[in-house]
């Protein structure tokens, strides 16, 4: 019955299949078109499983765009078969019956510069539904009727190499395409035609070189079946047991909200999608915008953000002279098989920047698209061991003045260093505050924890300020996702220049204290670059490692070390409860179970089979003081490069497990400059006088050493003029901070 309604459906809708010969068994329908040598299959299975989803998408078309030669007619064809829809080919079936002539003809007749015009007006014409309609590679060129194809379905963009279209229309001996000027090659019109393309699509697929059609069809229909999933988000201690209302959050909610009101963080309820090492290939020799745009995409669903929105937030982030190397974070050799992933180019040296540039402009977005927050003001609360603070200051205050979006930043008074608390004190202002608090980072990050699990306190806030709060740690979910790119640029900067072939492993090494960093780089893994060993490098606060060693988080009797790298300085990691959920087969009852007793005993153990693939995912080691600090000391001696306290704890870590056969990639977090007066001590240049800031930037600079002093942290600290609050050790103080700020701004 389904296939007899599908094709009545079909005759109804469809002229061109009247003329058509097909017939009917009691599970096929066999659809035969003379002229066109086209044969098509339907059965129930292909019909209940995609063609009424097509549905929900405006008129179900699937339209496939790209440049010519991109083989959008012959894998239209295929997607007809596969997926028992009708084929219509724009110049074959549209252009030339309306016309009454051959496009040539037609082309030759009007002239290229009007011809794109009365390509425009025809393509207008067409009204049909449910249809895989291969378009002419000039039809995006213009706008009016590309913006009208687009409400009538899904656009596909055949991403396929300028190489392999060059050469397929010099075997279909195409010397011209329309655009071709004097002076101008071919492929200088293909490059231009794809800011075009780059406008319409809702699916990139990205063309390995020299992929068959065949599998590019079957790649078009995975990503078809991708986008309308509908990618949601859970907590990590929702239950299987729990009421199923409300429990999935959409990517702007996700965004917006920051922080699960069960205590948990929101997790992709989907699959981890993943690049094959042929589409990585296509991204090798692409800047780190574009690149990030290829990643993100894979993550977020055009029905959620549009490319074109994805684009200018990236540009906006990236693009615009915020960071002081154009790479942006550029992979460096040291010595032997050691590579820094410099990640911390921004404007607030960190790599905090890579994530807090972007983040800010995903979360308006989505406050812009909520029909529950545009109207809306919002307070992001964050609690900081000394870079995410300053990293969530700049990039928030790069907004527009009118968007009613406030950060208060909450720091361990004594627990960051003096140029960290500079940097973030020089940036308060109407919408941005940062208070130190007379404890550790653990006693900030489980207060605004609690802050956002108390009911009271938020319904107040809304009622009387019509204010809700979010978060920019990395708790929040659009702070993590944009850390998976970085650790996917620096494996492609080893690609390109030519340390590894594509698809040798290469080892990471982070320094964590949250586990934030490293789980961005357990995705990129995840993701299909070729990550081998990641290892976890701790400080002295070295819960972590003892963790992936052991399966037991313990932290019973153990007290905070304040260390020359404070942000490891943590004990309680909150990213680890991501992973864990991933591990233990998705089991929110059973994170519950762990993070209650973490809770409520100091610790947790996770079972034997969790803890093998922990330690299958991770190694872990940790260093101490002395050594971190002649670390410092031995990488300027011998190497001319001067790391700051955090980067130089991975160095330690990573040395010990060197392969002469595989690269070590070592995540160098932070700039130097932040930790002037401990670097200059681990040089033993500390002559124990009293430096301003821009006096230590001063001596850092004469040592003319590398990387070279970051020129906005010094801009940034010399302009510092402010002093900064300090608050107890006090929930209520706190709320009380919260509340007076609100009101304010």
């Amino acid at each position: 019955m389904t296939v007899c309604r599908y094709v009545t459906a079909l005759w109804n809708n469809s002229p061109l299949l009247r003329h058509c010969f097909f017939g009917i068994s009691k599970t096929h329908v066999f659809i035969h078109k003379p002229q066109r040598g086209f044969a098509a299959i339907v059965n129930d299975a292909t019909i209940s499983g995609f063609v009424p989803e097509q549905q929900s998408t405006g008129r179900g078309n699937i339209i496939l765009m790209g440049c010519p030669g991109s083989g959008k007619t012959t894998i239209g064809s295929l997607l007809s078969k596969q997926l028992g829809m009708w084929q219509l080919d724009i110049d074959n079936d549209h252009l030339e019956p309306l016309w009454g002539t051959t496009v040539a003809q037609k082309l030759s007749i009007v002239g290229e510069e009007s011809f794109i015009q009365e390509e425009g007006k025809a393509v207008e014409q067409l009204n049909v539904s449910n249809r895989v309609i291969s378009l002419s590679g000039s039809n995006p060129l213009h706008t009016a009727s590309m913006t009208q194809l687009r409400e009538s379905g899904t656009v596909v963009y055949l991403d396929v190499p300028i190489s392999d279209i060059l050469c397929r229309l010099h075997k279909m001996k195409t010397d011209r395409i329309v655009g071709q000027g004097n002076g101008s090659t071919m492929k200088d019109v293909l490059q231009y035609r794809l800011q075009f393309y780059e406008k319409f699509y809702d699916i990139r697929v990205i063309v390995g070189k020299n992929e068959t059609c065949e599998s590019i069809a079957e790649r078009v229909i995975d990503h078809l079946k991708t986008f309308r999933e509908e990618r949601c988000y859970l907590s990590t201690r929702v239950t299987s047991s729990a009421n199923q209302e409300g429990v999935f959050k959409s990517f702007s909610d996700t965004i917006i909200q920051g922080f699960a009101q069960d205590g948990g963080l929101f997790v992709p309820a989907y699959d981890i999608p993943k690049f094959s090492l042929q589409e990585i290939e296509r991204i090798v020799d692409l800047s780190y915008e574009e690149r990030a745009l290829r990643v993100l995409q894979r993550w977020i669903p055009s029905s959620q953000i549009d490319s074109e929105s994805i684009r200018k937030f990236l540009s906006h982030a990236y693009g615009s002279g915020n960071f002081e190397d154009s790479n942006v974070c550029p992979v460096r050799h040291i010595h032997g098989n050691q590579y820094l992933s410099e990640l911390y180019h921004g404007p607030t040296a960190s790599f905090k920047d890579l994530s807090l540039q972007l983040m800010p402009q995903l979360f308006k977005h989505a406050v812009e698209k909520s029909p529950e927050h545009r109207n809306t003001r919002h307070l992001i609360l964050v609690a900081t061991s000394g870079d995410t603070g300053g990293a969530v200051l700049d990039g928030f205050s790069r907004l527009s003045e009118e968007t009613d979006i406030a950060v208060m930043v909450l720091y361990p008074e004594n627990g960051v260093s003096g140029i960290q608390k500079a940097q973030m004190t020089s940036m308060n202002g109407h919408r941005t505050i940062s208070i130190g608090v007379n404890a550790d980072f653990d006693f900030c990050q489980s207060t605004i924890k609690k802050i956002f699990r108390d009911v009271d306190l938020c319904k107040e806030l809304k009622e009387k300020h019509n204010c809700y709060l979010s978060a920019a740690n990395s708790i929040n979910w659009g702070r993590l996702l944009p850390q998976i790119i970085h650790h996917c640029s620096a494996y492609l900067d080893l690609v390109k220049q030519g340390v590894v072939q594509l698809g040798e492993h290469v080892d990471c090494c982070v320094p964590t204290g949250n586990f934030g960093n490293i789980l961005a780089a357990y995705y990129a893994k995840r993701l299909g670059m070729p990550f081998g060993r990641l290892i976890c490098a701790s400080n002295v606060n070295n819960v972590l490692s003892q963790f992936i060693k052991t399966g037991k988080y313990d932290l019973f009797s153990r007290k905070l070390h304040l260390s020359v790298s404070p942000a490891i300085d943590i004990l309680k990691s909150s990213n680890l409860e991501r992973y864990l959920w991933h591990i233990s087969d998705r089991r929110g009852d059973i994170i519950r179970e762990l993070y209650t007793s973490l809770e409520s005993k100091d610790f947790f153990e996770i079972n034997d089979q969790m803890r093998s693939t922990v330690q299958r995912d991770f190694l872990s080691d940790w260093c101490s003081e002395e050594e971190c600090m002649d670390m410092i000391k031995e990488t300027f001696t011998e190497h001319n490069y001067l790391l700051d306290p955090h980067t130089a704890v991975a160095k330690v870590v990573a040395d010990r497990y060197l392969e002469i056969d595989r690269p070590m990639l070592i995540a160098a977090t932070a700039h130097y400059g932040k930790f002037a007066n401990e670097v200059l001590r681990a040089l033993s240049m500390d002559n124990g006088r009293q430096h301003a800031p821009a006096g230590l930037f001063k001596i850092l600079e004469e040592l003319n050493t590398r990387p070279q002093m970051h020129k906005n942290l010094s801009q940034a600290v010399e302009s510092n003029t402010s002093t900064q609050p300090v608050c107890e050790a006090s929930l209520e103080d706190i709320v009380t901070c919260v509340k007076a700020f609100v009101a304010s701004f």
